[in-house]
């Protein structure tokens, strides 16, 4: 059991205790108890702030309640407890030794790769992600892709917290835009300049070199998706991005969903006819406007079809619970959105949509053009040759989806500390290089039930195995929180303190008493099975050697 856990049911008998004895309203269960690690380490390793919360209905102060449970654990510790305090108001501290991060370490290393840091926060509910969802008339470039990491790390973060994920691209394979991309087809085809507002790359070019077939905008169109399609799966398979479901936006208006979902509202009150169009009374949801559905010309609007596909998503194929990832430019989409969704029927809340800002790549002193119509973009195919697939991911996951950020790659080629991928991955290969070296030395890990982990006592080595101990909840808080960028700030932490005990803490030098090298190499093996966890959560490989 983790020690939290146990600290918690410390507290939590402490408490009931206290209720019988004393006769004060204080019962609390072991999962409602809060801890947490006070800011400074002064303060102790844990914290719990429950009487606090309990004094008002105990009919008691804070401070007093604080005393009682104090009086009540001091009597009977928790394991591993060197003392119990009153911090601040109400405030209680507890300060351990060193064998409770032991035995941390021996839980890691017992549960492994598989099975460490699971929280279980999903209780298997079903969770599609779909992110990504760029319009098939031009390959993947740096603006439209740069999301594509976050998407798939947070599939990744609550596929291990217990969600049931399928990550889902949803294919915009009809319209106006698929018919602009059969007219700049043609226009190449036949020797002709691209038509106002049409696509000027070079793909275009290509594609119409090959093209045969009829003289429509519409064949014309879908025929090119389908060709720039498998060029957009290609692109993100190379950095590990692989869909469950490509849901073809065609298939959904030529089923008849989006009138059948019309109709639905419309049951509901919540359609009106006005100018010769059809609309939605949004605003009786929290909208700030209503929104038209179908256009006077019979033309479905993208709401239209975008409540037809969610009501597809959850009343349909039945997903708990929608977590959709959209480019800063859909914000005006996303009241009607979930104001529809709520009037399908779907409960408040079962609908996340998340919104990344803008990004800004820069190389030294030249911005990275994201535009595509123009034919002007970087491809992500070319970042991804440029500085790597692990690389680019490393980069996007750096900062919160909900910040605009610039990066400059000229940072991330160079070989250094400055480097965030190179200083993280030198991390796997050093403990690569410790294993290689043991071997060469004839030097075996004995079995961890025989070797004395009491031995690590450096701060360098307290500090890793404090880190290590922390993955489990910084994979808790990342799946509750929707933000696997916590993953990245943990494998920095993690790296960083990697490097320092490296370099402080020698594991194979002759002059290290041979016990101390034994648990030395286990506190190795217990940075590489969460370096592998953490980088794997973010799609980035851990590599033995560099």
């Amino acid at each position: 059991m983790p020690f939290r856990d146990q600290l918690a049911d410390a507290v939590s008998r402490a408490l009931a205790t206290m209720a019988t004895d004393r006769g004060l309203d204080v019962a609390v269960a072991a999962a409602d108890v809060h801890l947490e690690r006070p800011a400074r380490r002064e303060h102790g390793d844990w914290s719990t702030n429950v009487c606090l919360v309990r004094a008002k209905g105990a009919g008691t102060n804070p401070r007093a309640l604080a005393e009682a449970l104090v009086e009540v654990l001091t009597a009977s510790p928790p394991p591993h407890t060197v003392s119990v305090e009153i911090a601040g108001p109400g405030f209680v501290n507890f300060r351990l030794d060193d064998g409770w991060l032991h035995d941390a370490l021996v839980e890691e290393l017992a549960l492994g790769e598989e099975g460490y840091a699971r929280p279980d926060i999903g209780h298997g509910e079903r969770v599609q992600v779909e992110f990504i969802s760029a319009n098939p008339t031009g390959p993947i470039h740096v603006g439209n892709g740069w999301w594509g990491s976050y998407g798939d790390a947070l599939a990744r973060v609550l596929a291990r917290a217990g969600y049931r994920v399928t990550r889902e691209y949803y294919v915009n394979d009809t319209g106006g835009q698929i018919r602009r991309l059969g007219e700049s087809l043609l226009a190449r085809h036949r020797g002709e300049a691209v038509p106002e507002g049409g696509y000027q790359g070079e793909y275009v070019t290509e594609l119409a070199g090959v093209y045969d077939g009829p003289d429509d905008v519409t064949a014309a169109g879908r025929w090119a998706a389908d060709r720039i399609l498998a060029m957009i799966r290609t692109t993100l398979a190379s950095v590990g991005i692989v869909f469950d479901e490509w849901y073809s936006q065609a298939s959904i208006e030529e089923s008849g969903a989006v009138d059948e979902t019309i109709a639905l509202l419309a049951e509901k009150g919540l359609v009106f006819e006005e100018d010769g169009a059809t609309w939605f009374r949004a605003t009786e949801l929290g909208d700030s406007r209503d929104r038209v559905l179908r256009k006077s010309n019979g033309d479905a609007t993208y709401l239209a079809g975008d409540l037809a596909y969610h009501r597809d998503k959850f009343l349909i194929r039945g997903f708990d619970r929608v977590i959709d990832v959209f480019g800063a430019d859909h914000h005006g989409q996303v009241a009607s959105l979930l104001a529809g969704v709520e009037a399908l029927g779907v409960p408040k809340g079962r609908l996340e949509v998340k919104l990344g800002q803008m990004v800004s790549l820069v190389d030294g002193d030249e911005a990275v053009k994201m535009g595509k119509r123009a034919g002007n973009a970087i491809p992500l195919d070319s970042l991804v040759a440029d500085i790597g697939p692990d690389a680019t991911r490393i980069l996007s996951l750096m900062s919160s989806l909900d910040q605009a950020t610039t990066f400059d790659l000229a940072t991330v080629r160079e070989q250094s500390v400055e480097n965030p991928v190179f200083y993280v991955q030198m991390a796997s290969a050093r403990i690569g290089g410790v294993g290689r070296k043991a071997a060469e030395r004839g030097i075996a890990r004995a079995p961890l039930e025989q070797v004395d982990l009491s031995l690590l006592t450096h701060e360098r080595e307290l500090e890793l195995l404090r880190c290590l101990e922390e993955l489990p909840e910084v994979v808790a808080e990342a799946a509750v929180d929707r933000a696997p960028t916590k993953i990245t700030t943990w494998v920095r932490r993690l790296a960083g303190l990697f490097h320092g005990f490296y370099h402080d803490c020698p594991i194979l030098a002759e002059d290290v008493d041979p016990a101390l090298t034994q648990a030395r190499l286990w506190l190795v093996e217990g940075a590489r099975i969460g370096l592998a966890i953490g980088l794997g959560l973010l799609g980035v490989a851990a590599p033995e050697a560099m």
